[in-house]
């Protein structure tokens, strides 16, 4: 493998070399939707309260910034469904919405197009069923994907290569990624931004995990394969990006 040639991935070089007027969005193509649709079937639960006052005042951010670091180790405690909704809101919530084709979040993207989804793996949280879920920016809610089975617990530890600090986590922050969503308007050029985003997001729950008295830790080693698979997504238009467990600390 050209260890140099993989570096030019982190250039913006591209940038200069692509015709953007053959750009889908330029193309007058209509843009993709801003969150996955529910299936019909699928339970929803909506997510309690007014996420962005609940927890207001809880922290400061010079306290949380002093004070950001990795955890890999958890006390024996559930979240709450309001922790976990607040969580969420603050890696992907809604702020407003900008129109059919875009939503201004509470984190950064290249061009509003917010390219992720988030899913939750739930092993300990009050009145949620074990299993997989999806976050509902839009509607504040989530979504099952699919229930735990029997084998759930071990599915997920063959998914993030046996890193057992990540499965005794109560839930477990996957971030997937829908390429086109930003290769829309950027083409080529999609890719790294779309990394770049990932890390506006995971940075937002390591301060936010501080406010409701739990630690965090970004993980991007893991099994793609088995990831996807856990998630129910297709590796090709969706695949999994990043993943971040969330514990009482």
């Amino acid at each position: 493998m050209n260890m140099r040639h993989m570096r030019d991935f982190l250039k913006d070089d591209l940038r200069l070399q692509l015709d953007f007027s053959r750009s889908d969005q330029n193309r007058g193509i209509a843009p993709p939707p801003v969150q996955k649709p529910v299936r019909e079937g699928q339970v929803v639960v909506s997510l309690p309260g007014d996420a962005q006052t609940a927890f207001a005042g809880r922290i400061d951010l010079v306290r949380a910034l002093a004070a950001r670091k990795s955890h890999r180790a958890w006390r024996d405690e559930s979240l709450t469904p309001e922790e976990l909704g607040f969580l969420l809101w603050s890696v992907q919530g809604v702020r407003k919405k900008g129109g059919p084709a875009s939503v201004f979040r509470t984190v950064p993207s290249a061009g509003c197009r917010h390219a992720l989804e988030t899913y939750v793996l739930v092993n300990n949280c009050d009145s949620l069923e074990r299993g997989v879920y999806r976050y509902l920016p839009l509607d504040h809610a989530l979504v099952q994907e699919s229930p735990a089975g029997v084998d759930f617990t071990a599915r997920q530890h063959e998914a993030v290569l046996m890193q057992t600090f990540v499965t005794k986590a109560p839930v477990v922050l996957v971030w997937s990624t829908l390429p086109y969503r930003m290769e829309w308007r950027y083409m080529e050029a999609a890719h790294r931004v779309i990394a770049l985003d990932a890390g506006h997001v995971c940075q937002n729950l390591y301060l936010a995990a501080q406010v409701v008295g739990c630690g965090t830790c970004a993980v991007a080693a893991f099994h793609q394969k088995a990831l996807d698979e856990l998630l129910g997504v297709d590796g090709e238009d969706e695949f999994a990006l990043y993943l971040a467990p969330v514990g009482k600390v």
